[in-house]
């Protein structure tokens, strides 16, 4: 009996996370310089919505790490690609979640809130890929 409640519960693994991972660092301003690495990304729900969740690995101080999640709604993903009559390459969408994770990283004044899963929709996505100069 819990051996079928453990199978349902699995969280699927990540995928897409490339065989060297490179350590990057982002200056944000809130003042901390953050280092992340992409740890990969899987399919996911959240109150009721499908989309993707990306993972990174993130250090506020060099001596501690954690993940954070982005998650990026496929309503909001499908809601752009209406409006702009094209479908969003998977490079794209990894941007998206890049970019609303430095987003946070200048917003969150205090590195514990870098916990919170960072949500994208699709108001963010249409301000997200403005500023990257993508149409």
């Amino acid at each position: 009996m819990f051996e079928r409640f453990r199978r349902r519960s699995k969280i699927p693994p990540l995928t897409g996370a490339p065989a060297a991972p490179r350590e990057k660092s982002y200056s944000a301003q809130s003042g901390f310089v953050y280092r992340y690495t992409y740890s990969g990304q899987r399919a996911a729900s959240r109150q009721g919505f499908a989309g993707t969740e990306y993972v990174l690995e993130v250090s506020p101080d060099a001596k501690t790490s954690f993940p954070v999640s982005v998650f990026v709604a496929a309503e909001a993903v499908g809601s752009w690609e209406d409006g702009h009559a094209r479908t969003l390459t998977a490079t794209e969408r990894y941007a998206v979640a890049k970019m609303a994770l430095f987003q946070a990283f200048d917003e969150r004044l205090d590195p514990g809130e870098m916990r919170q899963e960072i949500w994208v929709r699709a108001t963010d996505i249409e301000a997200l890929l403005e500023s990257l100069d993508i149409d």
